[in-house]
């Protein structure tokens, strides 16, 4: 026995619904730990028979029932899943039949459905968010015109990966510019951003975290030292409240709760689908 319980995520398709899901429930639960897998594609019975092999096989390992969240949509599927003797936990049996009752109409068992695409003008709108996003990356470029929002930050403070969870989940253009030590002299905003000052939000990060993070990407630089980063992040967070634009520290935020947290606080709309 391990000490870990084992979560599997089984999907028809790429498993990222089960794995939010399923992650967003695991993280209520703080005195047990998991060591998480992810298996997509599982569209076959034979698929499945292979994946409850996998899952018995972490319960040998483990000594404990494993847990599995499951959006597989096909019945058959499920059902062999369960041989694994797992506890079979599926993303969507709870809402099906109430929703059936409601809307008058019995669900289509298609797999897939649920990762696919939705209509295409909104698939196009996402990969231009993305490209934009990418485009306009820590100061790429700095013509923001046509951009939703522009997350302003020291570098490694979680701009990027914030831009392109917006980007992929929400169509939102989204841009980041990154605070330079010339920027930092001063408590005003940098000239090229006043312009769209009501685009901007700014992200504040731990200086001890920041140090963590700088120090695996430039090991014992003066860039990742604990100095270094207290100094830029006081400033930042200077410049932030003298120009009044809206605040949140990532130290302990995950990127869906900063981004949630950005949307709301500038009005922008969330594109779901």
């Amino acid at each position: 026995m391990t000490g870990l319980r084992p979560v599997f995520y089984v999907s028809d398709g790429t498993g990222i619904t089960a794995e939010t899901i399923g992650h967003s429930l695991l993280t209520q639960f703080t005195t047990t730990r998991f060591v998480s897998d992810r298996i997509s594609f599982v569209d076959s019975v034979e698929r499945a028979h292979e994946a409850a092999d996998r899952i018995r096989a972490a319960a040998e390992l483990h000594g404990v029932r494993p847990v599995v969240i499951n959006s597989c949509m096909d019945v058959t599927v499920g059902s062999a899943l369960a041989e694994s003797g797992a506890l079979m936990l599926d993303v969507f049996a709870p809402f099906i039949e109430p929703l059936e009752q409601e809307l008058g109409e019995t669900r289509q068992h298609t797999v897939g459905r649920a990762h696919g695409l939705v209509d295409f003008e909104t698939y196009h709108r996402r990969i231009n968010a993305m490209n934009y996003a990418l485009s306009h990356d820590d100061g790429a470029s700095i013509d923001y015109d046509e951009a939703d929002l522009i997350l302003v930050a020291v570098s490694r403070a979680g701009k990027t990966p914030t831009c392109v969870y917006l980007a992929l989940h929400h169509g939102v253009r989204a841009a980041n510019y990154p605070l330079t030590e010339e920027d930092l002299e001063h408590d005003r905003l940098p000239p090229r951003l006043r312009a769209h000052r009501s685009k901007l939000f700014g992200l504040t990060i731990d200086p001890v975290r920041l140090q963590q993070i700088r120090q695996e990407r430039r090991p014992d630089s003066r860039y990742a030292r604990l100095e270094t980063c207290r100094s830029e992040v006081a400033a930042a967070e200077m410049m932030f409240r003298a120009e009044r634009i809206p605040t949140l520290s990532t130290t302990h935020t995950s990127i869906e709760e900063i981004s949630s947290k950005v949307l709301s606080t500038l009005g922008l709309r969330r594109e779901m689908f």
